[in-house]
């Protein structure tokens, strides 16, 4: 006894600290597998869509163009019953797009994981065909206004919301950077990644395409966003429902037209 401890002989101790490495490994791998089969024992859906973005590239220039619309397309197939996204095809890129691909890949990545079935009709569903705004996923996702929100709320994908105090890194976000919501706004599609300090300031940092240099951080004054709607997603097996909503949502389609309100955006994402 040494200090009220008991001695253990040379051996025995060395296969005790062995095993004493051995067992965060081997509880690591436990964690790990039952993560595989379950994204909610490690952080939930929120950071699967943060993995997701590490293996996003960097840079690449930002339009909003034909062209990277044209490269977006490219960027994600379904062949042969395999889903397929290739983000670095998507170059240059834009907002929506951005955050679509990172969404997708959250998707594939449960689908891979075994803990998402999504039938052949649905993957097909969530490819980019130059959908206009309001039709299908891809076009909800990319209209003006709450596309991203409305979509959710159709589907019941996750729910929104639109208080900061709630938010957590890996939620989907529309920033609106004025009052207006439809034909004159002035929002950005992104993936929001949480607030900091500068010079006592509150600043907004978030991830998505962003003017001039592409898929990147970006960190903006609080004050800067107007209003903002944040989307969490929660359960991607209901995309299925695609099926039984109208082709073109009415309202979404409308915008590029008329000018809503950010209090119609949030009843049409029931908030």
């Amino acid at each position: 006894m040494i200090g009220g401890c008991r001695v253990v002989p040379g051996t025995l101790l060395i296969g005790m600290l062995s095993l004493a490495r051995l067992f965060p490994l081997l509880l690591l791998a436990a964690v790990t597998s039952a993560a595989a089969q379950d994204v909610s024992a490690v952080g939930g859906l929120n950071q699967l869509v943060l993995e997701q973005v590490t293996k996003m590239p960097s840079g690449g220039k930002y339009a909003a163009n034909r062209v990277a619309t044209i490269r977006l397309q490219s960027a994600a197939n379904f062949v042969s019953g395999k889903f397929f996204v290739l983000p670095d095809v998507a170059s240059p890129s834009y907002c929506s797009g951005a955050t679509y691909l990172v969404f997708m890949k959250t998707i594939e990545s449960l689908r891979n994981g075994g803990s998402l079935n999504l039938d052949h009709a649905t993957l097909e569903q969530l490819m980019i065909r130059g959908q206009r705004d309001g039709q299908g996923i891809w076009g909800r996702w990319n209209a003006n206004g709450p596309g991203t929100a409305r979509l959710f709320h159709e589907l019941g994908l996750g729910r929104n919301f639109d208080d900061f105090a709630e938010a957590k890194p890996g939620d989907f976000m529309k920033i609106f950077w004025s009052a207006e919501v439809g034909k004159a706004e002035h929002g950005h599609s992104v993936i929001y990644l949480g607030t900091e300090k500068k010079l006592g300031l509150d600043y907004v940092r978030y991830w998505s395409s962003n003017i001039p240099f592409g898929y990147g951080e970006k960190s903006v004054l609080k004050t800067k966003v107007v209003n903002a709607i944040f989307s969490r997603l929660e359960t991607p097996e209901n995309l299925s429902r695609i099926h039984s909503v109208p082709m073109i949502d009415a309202y979404l389609a409308g915008l590029l037209a008329k000018r809503s309100s950010f209090s119609e955006a949030s009843a049409k994402s029931g908030l």
